[in-house]
């Protein structure tokens, strides 16, 4: 079994046109490519609550901040349609460059807030890149459902807010983070880790755990968190651009009786990890 690969708007709204008359439920799954268990995870639940599955594998250049972290950035279409034929996705959607962003094309879209912090501080511009794109995947497949992993838990936020703000007709569906049995989130770009840095990287998840662990049982954050940041340090990080709690929903500062997440950005290597952890609310 291939997986049906579908490049041009035209080709895929002639499909969707079919589907809508049908009836049927179409759920996607927004991906950069270079995929693995935790895409999969997101397909999979797609599969099993939508009649018709589309993957999108279209690598964004309006969300990279660098010329050179955009062309390092993994490309395996033929690798990924291998690895999505088992699961009988009903079309993969690789568009082109020009096909997403035609040269007239003059719109972006800017979510404020929840965008602000975090990555958005270190990244400017890269979330406007982000909900530019998702917004147009969304208007080009017709979704019904789209699914998010909690692992990008900002951009999971900012995908939530550009919907409810814009009254577009999808239900986003969060999906719980995948990790390695060593407890590394799984991410297209652990694949440019060597052997020696994924061992390396396994700090990162031990050091949110545990100071998760630490502030639902008193300790206090600066504590929990500079016990963190020592830990990632030891462990061969070259730079911790963040390691914060902040609140769940809106990524302000976190409030004792509300959920909280610790989320980090740290570099290995050259290359960039982020990950988060929840930090419930204390009793």
């Amino acid at each position: 079994m291939t997986t049906p690969i579908i490049r041009r708007l035209d080709d895929l709204r002639a499909n969707l046109r079919e589907w809508k008359r049908n009836g049927d439920l179409v759920g996607v799954v927004p991906t950069m490519g270079a995929l693995h268990d935790g895409h999969l995870s997101l397909v999979r639940a797609a599969k099993a609550s939508c009649d018709r599955v589309i993957v999108t594998l279209f690598v964004n250049p309006r969300q990279f901040n660098s010329p050179e972290d955009f062309a390092k950035y993994p490309r395996t279409e033929i690798a990924d349609a291998e690895i999505l034929a088992p699961l009988d996705v009903d079309a993969l959607f690789v568009p082109h460059v020009a096909e997403m962003y035609p040269l007239a094309h003059a719109t972006t879209i800017s979510i404020s807030g929840v965008s602000e912090p975090l990555e958005g501080a270190h990244r400017p511009g890269h979330f406007d890149g982000v909900a530019t794109v998702v917004a147009l995947l969304f208007n080009m497949t017709q979704a019904d459902r789209a699914f998010f992993g909690e692992k990008d838990w900002q951009q999971l936020l900012v995908v939530q807010r550009m919907v409810t703000d814009l009254r577009l007709p999808v239900e986003i569906v969060p999906c719980p983070s995948i990790r390695t049995e060593s407890g590394l989130a799984l991410s297209s770009r652990n694949q440019r880790l060597s052997d020696q840095a994924r061992a390396r990287a396994v700090a990162l998840p031990e050091a949110l755990f545990e100071a998760a662990d630490a502030i639902a049982k008193g300790k206090t954050v600066d504590n929990a968190i500079a016990s963190a940041r020592a830990r990632i340090s030891i462990a061969g990080f070259d730079d911790i651009e963040y390691l914060e709690l902040r609140d769940s929903a809106t990524l302000g500062p976190a409030q004792a009786d509300r959920p909280a997440r610790l989320l980090v950005a740290a570099w290995l290597d050259g290359v960039r990890l982020i990950d988060n952890v929840a930090v419930p609310p204390s009793s």
